[in-house]
């Protein structure tokens, strides 16, 4: 299982941090598990492989290249700081 960690600061909240673990098998579009927490509380989901692709549907984008922007925005880090916007709600 591979994972990655980052630090976020949402646009909801820019004065505020969070951390935001995401875990994968194979690859990120079989699915992954995440895990958001501000240092004092966490919450956890998993996405299935299922729901990547209802929403890559939903969004009217090829799968492969839905995967590719996930890929960018949860586990890229650094080199995707700034192009990416999270908003917690």
């Amino acid at each position: 299982m591979e994972k990655t960690l980052n630090r976020i600061h949402p646009v909801s909240d820019p004065e505020a941090t969070y951390f935001l673990q995401v875990s994968w098998d194979k690859d990120l579009g079989t699915g992954f598990g995440i895990i958001l927490s501000d240092g004092q509380c966490a919450w956890t989901g998993t996405v299935s492989e299922a729901e990547i692709s209802r929403e890559a549907a939903d969004m009217e984008m090829n799968r492969e290249k839905y995967v590719e922007e996930l890929k960018k925005a949860l586990i890229a880090g650094e080199e995707s700081a700034g192009k990416y916007n999270f908003a917690i709600s």
